[in-house]
């Protein structure tokens, strides 16, 4: 969050900082949505990533978070306009999103530290633009994975 320094009334110059949300173009409503699969083997983790907005307006970027109850290597590289987010998160921009356009896939495979029984991922919107969403509950997911090479779908 941005924050600007306002002079306070009748303070002869003293100032205060305030925190200012950043403005957003009235009226931006935007429904983005994550869905996919997660699978777990072994020391390998794979997630399979379709992101996409069902409008009304089109959205330039949006930021997806991947959480993850376990750590995991240094990937040998990432996906495109993704990130690490510590040693157990991931964050990627998903480019430009049309309103009911084609949807942005994105695949991880990822090396475990070490060799869990299971493995819970979370998923969900951290940015969107500004825009409002009204139903955000299609873009946040909380899935476990237990360690069978079985695909287990958000």
């Amino acid at each position: 969050m941005a924050t600007a320094v306002i002079p306070a009334a009748g303070t002869g110059g003293s100032a205060t900082a305030t925190p200012v949300a950043p403005r957003v173009e009235a009226g931006l409503r935007a429904d983005v949505s994550h869905h996919g699969h997660v699978s777990l083997w072994g020391d390998r983790l794979g997630v399979w990533l379709r992101s996409e907005n069902r409008g009304p307006a089109d959205l330039g970027d949006a930021t997806v978070r991947l959480r993850f109850s376990e750590p995991f290597s240094a990937p040998r590289g990432l996906p495109p306009g993704c990130l690490r987010g510590g040693s157990r998160a991931l964050l990627c921009g998903t480019g430009a999103l049309a309103a009911d356009g084609q949807e942005r896939r994105t695949a991880f495979d990822l090396r475990l530290a070490g060799r869990p029984a299971e493995v819970v991922v979370r998923i969900d919107t951290v940015w969107n633009g500004g825009a409002v969403d009204r139903n955000p509950q299609n873009n946040v997911h909380e899935v476990l994975a237990p360690s069978t090479g079985d695909a287990y779908v958000f």
